[in-house]
């Protein structure tokens, strides 16, 4: 496959089509949700720490308008100036970041769970990782479209695993850096399965994804048991749910898997309480009682139970039919798009966002340990709401190429 035809393609329907702006309006409203809840959710925190009222608000407010700015500016451009140059250098500038950030002294970096994780600027904080996921994702989009698609499908499994070492080996430098230095698993598992799921769309046989299938779950478990606050994590997580499974287990296992001595995880018990305060219509915004110092995380990685608890079922409902249109007129622009590495870096955005909602959702559940990881375009946090802005702008963008529906 030539890339350049495909660049010619996508570079003759930019000036005759339009953007979607029907992806720009929905993102456009999460927005405008997250920043309505900066507000009513942040009102023990912003009394504990002495805060002005709209301390968060005004912040996130800020971050939400220059966010629209943003994929509104990017949706104008043609794609073949701005994805690949902003891609690249989100991959290579974040990465390098990371990598230094263990060494950075204490004056520009935050501490979170005894791990570097913010880089601090006039007024504001900094993830890099937020940023790198995005420059990730366009580098495996662009790389497997040179050296991995145009390969025949039928080969030998060594053939195929020696095709992919060098992204194997790339991806367990990422792991160390975020896993290791960051002591950030849940970004990790997230990057992980878009490295695998990208694959598939990238022409590669079923015995590769069984491979790495069995070898991701080794190395879970090694990145599990080296690090103590995890295992306890875990044994937390199956004191909450143990009664669940082992009722459906035989008799004699209760007594090798049962534990005694652990007690529910005490963020996962508020933000189900606060699920099941909600009801079908939510105690109304604003008038919530588990953000009242029971939650300490609610308006970031406990957003979504903040939200059940005052607009209820409902409102959690219509949260997900948002976040579903919006994954799906991605996925329509990444089938209907010429160019291949648009259509996998389109693909990898989407999944991006899907994997991040599933993931923070089944957390505050209980249904799998919390992993820490914001819900995209709502939890309060100025990294998340920009890099997301960044992806979406550069999907807004390259919507401008796609080929136009038939009125048939």
């Amino acid at each position: 496959m030539n890339f350049s035809k495909n660049k010619i393609k996508s570079k003759a329907q930019p000036s005759n089509n339009q953007p979607d702006y029907l992806l720009f309006v929905l993102v456009c409203m999460l927005i405008i949700v997250s920043i309505i809840f900066s507000y009513s959710l942040t009102i023990y925190t912003i009394e504990y720490y002495g805060y002005n009222q709209f301390h968060f608000f005004i912040r996130q407010l800020l971050v939400g308008v220059v966010s629209f700015f943003i994929m509104w500016g990017l949706a104008q451009v043609n794609p073949d100036k701005i994805v690949g140059r902003i891609g690249m250098s989100l991959f290579i500038v974040f990465f390098l970041l990371m990598a230094v950030m263990p060494f950075l002294p204490s004056s520009l970096v935050t501490e979170s769970g005894g791990a570097n994780r913010w880089i601090r600027l006039p007024g504001v904080s900094l993830s890099p990782v937020e940023f790198f996921k995005i420059g990730f994702i366009y580098f495996l989009s662009w790389s497997f479209h040179r050296r991995v698609m145009v390969m025949p499908k039928k080969m030998t499994l060594k053939d195929e695993l020696l095709l992919l070492a060098p992204y194997f080996g790339a991806f367990l430098l990422v792991v160390f850096i975020v896993a290791f230095l960051q002591k950030d698993l849940g970004q990790v598992v997230l990057l992980g399965l878009i490295l695998i799921v990208l694959l598939v769309f990238a022409n590669r046989s079923f015995k590769v994804f069984l491979s790495l299938g069995a070898s991701a779950l080794i190395a879970f478990v090694i990145l599990i048991v080296s690090a103590p606050h995890r295992i306890n994590r875990i044994y937390s997580w199956w004191a909450m749910n143990q009664d669940g499974i082992l009722a459906i287990m035989p008799s004699w296992v209760d007594k090798y898997l049962r534990i005694d001595e652990l007690p529910e995880p005490y963020q996962v018990s508020h933000s189900l309480n606060a699920i099941h305060n909600g009801g079908i219509f939510g105690q109304g915004v604003s008038l919530g009682d588990i953000k009242l110092g029971f939650l300490s995380e609610v308006h970031t990685d406990f957003v979504l139970a903040g939200i059940t608890e005052e607009l209820g079922l409902v409102g959690l409902i219509c949260i997900i039919i948002l976040m579903f249109f919006i994954v799906w007129r991605i996925f329509k622009i990444s089938r209907r798009v010429d160019n291949p590495i648009y259509h996998l870096f389109s693909l990898g955005i989407a999944l991006m966002i899907v994997i991040a909602f599933l993931i923070n959702s089944y957390g505050i559940s209980g249904i799998i340990p919390i992993k820490g990881i914001a819900v995209p375009f709502l939890s309060y946090g100025g990294s998340s709401m920009l890099s997301m802005a960044l992806s979406i702008g550069l999907v807004l963008s390259i919507s401008r190429t796609v080929k136009k529906e038939s009125s048939k």
